[in-house]
């Protein structure tokens, strides 16, 4: 996998690309993506912070969380281990559990739905996850990945960690269309490819006997709404505020899918399987 093919390099380009308007409307998205990746550029690096620990270990008895996905699953953008999006939730199990969390991050910067079966390839075998959160989708909708292979790549991955033991949270794709370094109409695109992914993720994922959280609808105003805040340098990734309330969107789901919780807000999806 090229893990130069950073979502934030990209800045949907890609997408921009793939509009198949007339030639005038081709040639003013390349000149936006342009815009956007110049705009964007690469400031973090592509390397995420190391937060593979056991959160809470006072409280024993751990819990086996892992992270699966592309830059925001890896927590690329927060400046401490314990604000990237797997710290985030681990600590909100261990505090709703009272257990320890023991957080194993397998997700890689620059991911598309392709490399989950990687991912897990290089996983342990005698490694048993309690629970598993999957957020991936970016990449594919910046690189022209078909729909269709992105889902039957999701489904797959959330087929494999299930066979291991594993709950599984989908994290659907988040709304590109909150990227405002990103130009119209190219940003609009974005979002309507983006939004498009999500849902047939959810479906995949619900089919798949995963729990899915729709991000753009739980957690994407806020980067909407308070851009500053919610994005961290590069104005791409999260900040680490982004990945508190990331984190937070997802929580719920988690507890729900260990099976200590009944009720879940909007923009959460039970599996229908079990």
């Amino acid at each position: 996998m090229n893990r130069t093919r950073t979502a934030a390099g990209v800045a949907v380009a890609a997408a921009g690309l793939a509009f198949a308007g007339a030639h005038g409307g081709r040639e003013l998205l390349r000149r936006q993506a342009a815009i956007a990746r110049r705009r964007i550029g690469k400031p973090l690096g592509e390397d995420a912070i190391d937060a593979d620990r056991v959160w809470k270990k006072v409280y024993g008895d751990p819990l086996h969380l892992v992270l699966l996905g592309d830059s925001i699953a890896a927590g690329l953008g927060a400046e401490r281990r314990k604000d990237t999006l797997g710290a985030r939730i681990a600590r909100g199990v261990a505090k709703e559990l009272h257990r320890s969390v023991e957080l194993r991050t397998a997700a890689v910067v620059g991911s598309e739905s392709s490399a989950l079966a990687g991912q897990i390839d290089r996983l342990p075998s005698s490694y048993r996850p309690d629970v598993a959160v999957i957020v991936i989708g970016g990449n594919d909708v910046t690189h022209r990945v078909p729909v269709v292979d992105s889902v039957q790549h999701l489904e797959a991955a959330i087929t494999r960690l299930r066979a291991r033991g594993a709950v599984v949270v989908v994290g659907t794709c988040p709304d590109l269309g909150a990227l405002r370094e990103v130009p119209q109409p190219l940003r609009a695109l974005g979002s309507r490819m983006s939004r498009q992914l999500a849902a047939a993720q959810r479906e995949a994922a619900i089919r798949a006997g995963a729990h899915a959280v729709t991000l753009a609808t739980v957690v994407g105003p806020f980067f909407i709404t308070n851009p500053e805040e919610m994005f961290s340098l590069d104005r791409f990734h999260p900040s680490a505020l982004g990945y508190k309330r990331t984190a937070k969107a997802l929580v719920p789901s988690v507890l729900a899918a260990l099976g200590v919780r009944d009720e879940v807000p909007f923009g959460h999806h039970a599996p229908l399987t079990s």
